[in-house]
């Protein structure tokens, strides 16, 4: 768990909103399982705001392209979500993008595993958002889950910040 000691890490992720043919979906990435943190987890692409970034949302742009190759220019930032505090110490700035087809990803194979979408209706239907609680020695947590069925069988495990971003999407929708 993150030491509240030592003051959050600002950071951006964007919320890739892909217009499709057969409707909009939400671009996602598995990061790798090398990484120190979050290894393996569902997330949005984004990451730490440099001293260089103009913005949260210069961050978001550019850890997005630096992570899946995703070109701002296909990029129509729409607006920002709540930010969002998680249990590791970032002070995360959601920036919801509508994402025009057409764009090539090249995905960084140090930092992600896979990339993949998921159907924006599946994500917003409150049925599919389940409520968990994780027991440890120290404590509870209860967090947002979003399984998502994988081709082939099984599950991706959307769950915890992105979940609860995911979650504060619906409620502005829904709105």
């Amino acid at each position: 768990m993150y030491d509240r000691s030592r003051g959050l890490r600002d950071a951006a992720v964007l919320v890739p909103i892909v217009e499709r043919h057969e409707g909009l979906t939400v671009l996602l990435t598995e990061r790798n399982a090398n990484l120190s943190a979050h290894a393996g987890q569902i997330s949005f692409p984004g990451g730490r705001q440099e001293s260089y970034d103009t913005s949260r949302i210069d961050t978001a742009l550019r850890e997005t392209e630096e992570e899946v190759g995703l070109a701002r220019d296909y990029v129509e930032v729409l607006g920002a979500l709540p930010d969002y505090i998680t249990g590791t110490g970032f002070h995360v700035s959601p920036v919801v993008g509508l994402v025009r087809d057409g764009f090539t990803l090249r995905p960084d194979a140090s930092e992600v595993a896979d990339v993949f979408e998921v159907p924006l209706a599946f994500l917003m239907d409150p049925s599919h958002h389940e409520r968990r609680l994780f027991r440890w020695v120290d404590g509870e947590r209860l967090f947002y889950a979003m399984p998502f069925p994988r081709e082939g069988g099984g599950h991706r495990f959307i769950w915890g910040a992105t979940a609860g971003m995911l979650r504060n999407l619906y409620h502005l929708l829904a709105a």
